[in-house]
């Protein structure tokens, strides 16, 4: 008599969690994170993205010729569920300097990713981008979310130190997935699920603590070597 065949871990009570709300706002201690509108926000965003072109290399749209070009794409693209744009707003100066998405949004099975992450250099290597991105990983998760997404192309290893900076698992790579902009895209695959949540929170708490940075504002323990003992794989490339 043969054996049953391995059968998954049982789910128990988990339950599909909520999509995330149209009017989802995050709020930290260096940055807020607001529904991204073309009105409130797109005159800032232009102005921190003018001038840095490269920004848009990896992104599936821009760069964008002029202010009025970026007012219009964000007003086709605001509200909208999935991708849901949110508009980062550094609290220091007031002004939108970034912009990321939770997209890919799947409660059924509790996968959610994040996505769109154009971040301007005034936003770039502060305590603020970083903030973000916690503010944003840590809603999915306690709203009941199992897997948490990062993806790039192949190519763009900012994005994959990034990830991996984060906490995030290298899965692998995924050959001709996309066309961009005419272009073959290959993608980096990267998860955090939610077993190693608690840990990898713990990590961000004492990255983030006034206690990690000296009068300078420069970075006493780095984020990655925090966030090394919770990631399941490295990026070979890195």
């Amino acid at each position: 008599m043969q054996g049953q065949a391995p059968q998954g871990q049982a789910l128990g009570k988990w339950a599909p969690p909520p999509p995330p709300p149209a009017r989802l706002s995050l709020s930290g201690t260096h940055i807020r994170l607001d529904p991204l509108d073309a009105d409130t926000h797109a005159a800032s965003l232009f102005a921190a993205f003018s001038g840095h072109d490269a920004l848009w290399d990896y992104m599936p749209y821009g760069p964008f010729s002029s202010a009025s070009a970026y007012h219009r794409w964000i007003k086709d693209h605001q509200g909208r569920a999935d991708p849901l744009f949110l508009a980062l707003t550094d609290r220091a100066s007031g002004q939108a300097r970034g912009v990321a998405a939770y997209l890919r949004i799947t409660p059924d099975q509790g996968s959610i990713e994040v996505g769109h992450i154009c971040l301007s250099p005034a936003l770039q290597r502060s305590p603020a981008a970083t903030e973000a991105m916690i503010l944003m990983m840590d809603w999915a998760f306690r709203s009941g979310y199992r897997r948490y997404e990062w993806k790039c192309n192949a190519l763009n290893l900012p994005s994959r130190r990034a990830a991996q900076r984060l906490g995030f698992s290298f899965e692998g790579i995924f050959r001709h997935h996309m066309v961009v902009k005419g272009r073959n895209r290959d993608t980096a695959w990267f998860s955090v699920i939610d077993s190693e949540w608690p840990a990898l929170r713990e990590a961000f708490a004492a990255w983030l603590s006034p206690a990690n940075f000296d009068a300078q504002g420069q970075q006493r323990e780095r984020l990655s070597d925090l966030s090394r003992l919770v990631r399941a794989g490295s990026d070979p490339a890195l």
